[in-house]
């Protein structure tokens, strides 16, 4: 079973991938030359990204692409995406980058090209306080949410027993809700599920089983140079100054932490 769901993973992201090549793809200068970048979000998971009450983007990767966009000279227009849509908007050039919460692995690193890391993300199993999920045996006893296609997808279909029933819902706000409403017993979250949780249900739950720590980078199109060179000079240059420590120290409650220089199977640049 678990078998087939990777197998079944791989081949929508080779698909996704496959569906580029047949599509026209604007370059850097085409954007420049626009006045304006096209940059995908999610729309729905703040700090990290989503569209607030007044209809503009905002969070974490709202504030990295705006920064980006001046670095390019150019207006950044927001596209908020659902999880399981950023590498297919991208891929058919619905935009022209990911600012969008996209957790590295070497299965993504097949369908789009990773930048380097940008930010840091912890992934846990968050329940009930009085619940046992102190071991991943124990997640067979427990239905799961998880957002479908999301890095806490991967990471606890890997993780959990065969049969654990494994709940997969369009985002991170259903997910959520699912929790919220009974209709699954706990759900696997990023760092700030609690707090957003905690909102609804003050006291009940907790940050339980850790499934991994994921580090974020920014997506592009698979063989486009120019994409991934402007987005890594970009990052190398900001994220040295103190401009970008005020954004993490806004969005995530933190200083910068230290990111990794390489990730087997994830290369941060084309090869030339």
């Amino acid at each position: 079973m678990l078998h087939f769901t990777r197998i079944a993973t791989a081949g929508v992201l080779a698909l996704a991938a496959l569906s580029a090549t047949g599509a026209y793809a604007r370059s850097v200068e085409e954007a420049k030359a626009s006045g304006t970048i096209r940059i995908g979000i999610q729309g729905d998971n703040c700090p990290w990204g989503c569209i607030n009450s007044a209809g503009e983007a905002d969070g974490y990767d709202a504030a990295m692409g705006r920064a980006f966009a001046e670095h390019l000279g150019v207006q950044a227009e927001f596209v908020p995406l659902a999880v399981a849509n950023r590498i297919p908007a991208l891929t058919t050039d619905k935009v022209d980058v990911l600012f969008a919460t996209m957790g590295m692995n070497a299965e993504r690193a097949q369908a789009i090209q990773f930048s380097v890391p940008y930010a840091a993300n912890q992934i846990s199993v968050v329940g009930p306080k009085d619940a046992d999920l102190s071991t991943p045996e124990k997640l067979a006893d427990y239905r799961i949410g998880v957002p479908r296609s999301a890095a806490q997808d991967t990471a606890l279909t890997a993780l959990a027993p065969e049969g654990t029933n494994i709940m997969r819902f369009d985002d991170d706000a259903a997910t959520i809700q699912a929790l919220m409403s009974g209709q699954v017993d706990a759900v696997g979250g990023n760092q700030f599920y609690i707090t957003r949780i905690e909102e609804g249900a003050p006291g009940k739950y907790e940050n339980k089983l850790p499934l991994t720590v994921l580090y974020n980078g920014v997506g592009t199109r698979l063989g486009e140079a120019d994409w991934n060179g402007a987005v890594n000079g970009f990052l190398t240059e900001f994220m040295a100054t103190d401009d970008f420590k005020g954004i993490y120290n806004t969005w995530m409650n933190m200083d910068p932490p230290q990111l990794p220089a390489e990730m087997e199977g994830v290369p941060f640049t084309i090869a030339q």
